[in-house]
């Protein structure tokens, strides 16, 4: 099995221009969560050049099957394929073409590395036992999640599937590298929306008024216990309020605050209690003092778990792909992905690869309009995926 290390890292390299021309091209004309048309249908002739028979999933989703030698398990791959509402301020040949919307967080390149990985593995395939199921996935970055909708219709069956991996850009490593992290690894994610409502007039009578601006305050402040004394120190957890409007001024008084948030833990436990807390702790605390609270909470994607055994194969395996040196462990990370579904119904291991140039460009964090990769990434996500699938199959 090792002898496949050098032929996978040569047909890598000879398909890294490939990949970077497919790159460029989804990066200038990216699509929003769940209008994925064009690019579906993009992937979908790629994946038809190599002979394979993609079928549509979840409206503008796309999966394949490389059917390898009989008798071996399934493996699943999967790349989300949707861009963010940013617009773009880098000023590059392959700039976004859609005013607006950008591929800021790198689906640009989970969707070209898996394409670079299926041209791979088609060719490799009378060289290992089983599947690999190609998932590109809608509707990462917008509730209720592609990856939910995916499984709902059946992604993870016919034939079932046994492990899923998945690869996310990570500009905090230079290119080249790879990080993982065994266990609870990201967030689950709830989103807040509260309003406060009471009584506004002129800002130089608060007796003839029930002021919801004083009471938001105390809400913001107060919620801050939750995550400080009702939860345990060794769960993580984040309450963040990002959004308050009082639309008022100098000398009036509104009738209502709104206020948006974000609620993460990664214990699903905790997860429900915190949302009771909540609940009692604004409806409470607002009717003390007069007003009335309105809290919804839109409950999102659950915590990220890398099973133990796969990671630690998945890590092995990195080493021997890239060596010792180029594999790095992760701290936890409270940002949320809509993989973690995938992780909740099947064991699975999702790692970042390294986009970073290692002189510091490229160091942009995703979700801004200044990033980027160091195409040098593309030389080694395609590569790194099929051996880690390959590998896999061979457990």
């Amino acid at each position: 099995m090792p002898d496949l290390i050098p032929q996978i890292q040569q047909l890598a390299a000879q398909y890294a221009a490939d990949t970077v021309a497919v790159r460029r091209h989804l990066h200038a004309h990216p699509e929003l969560s769940f209008e994925e048309t064009n690019t579906a249908a993009f992937v979908t002739e790629e994946l038809k050049k190599l002979g394979l028979q993609p079928q549509p999933i979840a409206n503008t989703g796309v999966v394949a099957l490389i059917e390898g030698q009989p008798g071996g398990p399934t493996i699943a791959l999967r790349a989300d394929m949707d861009a963010l509402p940013i617009l773009e301020a880098n000023d590059v040949p392959y700039k976004s073409t859609n005013p607006g919307v950008m591929h800021a967080c790198g689906h640009d390149v989970h969707t070209a590395s898996l394409l670079g990985a299926a041209r791979i593995l088609n060719e490799l395939k009378g060289e290992f036992q089983g599947n690999i199921k190609l998932m590109f996935q809608p509707g990462e970055e917008r509730l209720p999640g592609g990856a939910s909708l995916m499984i709902k219709e059946g992604i993870l069956e016919n034939p079932a599937v046994s492990n899923v991996l998945g690869q996310h850009v990570f500009p905090h490593l230079p290119a080249g590298k790879v990080g993982l992290r065994s266990g609870r690894y990201m967030a689950s994610t709830d989103e807040l929306y509260l309003t406060v409502r009471g009584k506004g007039g002129h800002g130089a009578m608060p007796e003839m008024n029930l002021d919801p601006v004083l009471v938001a305050a105390h809400i913001i402040v107060a919620a801050q216990q939750i995550v400080s004394r009702r939860s345990s120190p060794k769960i993580p957890s984040v309450l963040s309020f990002g959004k308050v409007i009082a639309n008022g001024a100098t000398n009036v008084i509104p009738n209502e605050v709104y206020i948006e948030g974000t609620f993460r833990t990664l214990n699903e436990e905790w997860r429900d209690e915190a949302h009771q807390h909540l609940r009692r702790l604004c409806e409470g605390l607002a009717d003390s003092m007069g007003a009335v609270c309105e809290l919804e909470i839109r409950r999102g994607y659950p915590y990220l778990e890398n099973e133990p055994q796969l990671t630690a194969r998945v890590k092995a395996a990195a080493q021997e792909y890239l060596g010792p040196e180029n594999v790095v462990e992760l701290d936890q990370w409270m940002a949320a992905e809509d993989f973690a579904y995938f992780s909740q119904a099947a064991p699975s291991c999702f790692y970042r690869l390294g986009t970073r140039h290692e002189d510091g460009r490229f160091a942009s964090s995703v979700h801004t309009p200044t990033f980027d990769i160091d195409e040098k990434a593309l030389a080694t996500g395609p590569g790194l995926m099929a051996w880690l699938a390959i590998k896999e199959l061979a457990q």
